[in-house]
């Protein structure tokens, strides 16, 4: 194959890396995710540690640049940045994140320069990529590999593996292909290699089929209320009437109903300021025996602590308030706020002084049913939704994605919850300010939704189910922990050969190498 220059190298790794949100939503071109990752694999190969880090950070600028666009709808429509401002801020914030995409791959210089090692080393550090952004800075887990196989066979192996195990299969497949692009192709290895992603297409496939959680045995009649509420107006003194009243009038026909839901921070003022409406609205929905969440702002007097909470409103058996564990940085919470704090619109917006709500706080009991919540952007993190999910039989997420406008980041959040319902093999219930409202059976399909941008109810039904997926009962450390050893062999292997080479030569001073 015709060697590159460096501007061309760069060039293809940075197209490589944008090319890639293809194979998510809302564009579902699943083998694009394939594709890209081989062009970063091939280039990967023979690089010191500065070359493997330089060439692993464009890849990824390219791939949040594209994939996390959405930041700058955020940062210029809602912080009232100017346009080349945002624009600069949006890139800074893709190459902090490329750079956290990259770090990790440094390891690809350390493991045997073969194509042996390449084939299965690389996917395992694509994984330890990924991994990474699930926690450290809390974490932007978003645009994983394996999301692209949200529909495909290989999500059959969602409730054992997870995404991450997704991921995993969906890079080995890249390795195959990057090293058929090579002169010198490590034939054994790369035939088994392929033959192993087939093996795991056709036993996802199989997998489909497999039923890990069963039926409770009854239906929970659910309304989503979408109030499609312009994010400019939602938090302004003078809209909070118009906003309660609009809520009211929306959910009014439907009590009744086992389940109604108002999306993340509906109530636009902190539960204390607004005791009156609520309580009329806890009254209304207890004499109809229906259970009410919404999402609105809380403030903890005990503690002096503000927080982005859930609060079950009517018939409701225990549990009434759940707080968010996972904040959105700058939305939520501003890092090194007393330095920050005032310098500009953006560091300033609605809300950013939220406080983490504790962990393993209790599901909400509805109709002798449990459900987990996740608010926003926490349904992002697979991890954190097992855990809940744990004696849960319906899992609930609501967010406010006018935030994101109209751009991709609606649909890639639709899909990542998707994948929670897959891996936890569990129906999901997705309310949301403008879309997408939607209701997801436990295999991951969405069976109703509501036009995106729209203001309606969306009515349904709901199908718990009981019973644990083998990722909700061990997350995705299997993966991760197969991920490290595979590395830390592939990199011992290498130290162990090179210490024996040294042996040889001195024992024959003369021998060239």
């Amino acid at each position: 194959m015709k060697q590159l220059s460096r501007g061309q190298n760069f060039l293809s790794l940075f197209a490589a890396g944008a090319l890639f949100p293809l194979a998510l939503a809302p564009f579902n071109l699943w083998p694009i995710a394939t594709l890209s990752i081989a062009v970063l694999f091939w280039q990967l190969q023979h690089q010191s540690i500065t070359q493997a880090l330089a060439k692993a950070s464009v890849y990824g600028f390219g791939l949040f640049f594209a994939g996390a666009s959405w930041v700058y709808v955020s940062i210029h429509e809602h912080g009232f940045i100017p346009a080349p401002l945002a624009l600069l801020a949006t890139a800074l914030f893709c190459l902090f994140l490329a750079l956290l995409f990259a770090v990790p791959f440094v390891l690809s210089a350390l493991i045997p320069q073969t194509p042996s090692a390449w084939l299965t080393g690389l996917p395992a550090i694509w994984v330890l990529s990924e991994w990474i952004r699930t926690w450290i800075f809390t974490g932007f887990p978003w645009l994983f590999a394996g999301y692209a196989h949200t529909q495909t066979w290989l999500n059959g192996w969602a409730p054992v593996g997870g995404v991450l195990w997704l991921s995993f299969i969906c890079a080995l497949s890249a390795g195959v292909l990057a090293q058929l692009g090579q002169r010198k192709i490590a034939r054994p290895a790369t035939s088994m290699a392929a033959l192993a992603v087939l093996l795991f297409a056709a036993s996802g496939y199989a997998l489909q089929h497999k039923v890990w959680t069963e039926s409770s045995g009854q239906q929970l009649d659910v309304v989503l209320v979408q109030p499609n509420i312009d994010q400019h107006q939602k938090w302004a003194s003078d809209s909070l009437p118009r906003i309660l009243a609009q809520l009211k009038e929306q959910t009014e026909a439907h009590w009744g109903a086992d389940l109604v839901v108002w999306p993340e921070a509906a109530v636009p003022a902190l539960g204390h300021r607004v005791q009156g409406f609520l309580r009329g609205i806890h009254q209304r929905a207890e004499a109809s025996e229906t259970t009410l969440l919404t999402g609105i702002p809380t403030y903890d007097r005990g503690q002096e602590k503000y927080h982005n909470s859930m609060i079950a409103l009517g018939n409701i058996e225990s549990e009434r308030q759940y707080n968010k564990t996972r904040l959105v940085p700058f939305g939520e919470y501003v890092p090194l706020e007393s330095v920050l704090r005032g310098l500009i619109t953006f560091f300033n917006l609605p809300m950013s002084a939220f406080s983490l709500g504790a962990d393993n706080q209790l599901p909400f009991a509805v109709q002798g049913e449990n459900i987990s919540t996740a608010i926003c952007y926490e349904v992002v993190y697979p991890d954190l939704v097992a855990r809940n999910s744990t004696g849960s039989s319906v899992l609930l997420t609501v967010s406010n994605d006018a935030w994101f406008g109209r751009s991709i980041g609606p649909q890639q959040h639709m899909q990542m919850a998707q994948m929670r319902a897959l891996e936890n093999a569990k129906p999901m219930i997705r309310g949301t300010n403008n879309g997408i409202s939607a209701l997801v059976d436990y295999q991951g399909t969405i069976y109703r939704s509501i036009e995106q941008y729209s203001q309606g109810e969306l009515i349904g039904s709901v199908e718990p189910r009981n019973g644990r997926t083998v990722f909700s009962l061990f997350g995705s450390w299997p993966t991760v922990l197969l991920a490290l050893f595979w590395v830390g062999l592939l990199i011992t292997i290498r130290i162990l050969k090179e210490a024996s080479d040294e042996n040889i030569h001195s024992d024959y001073p003369g021998s060239t190498t």
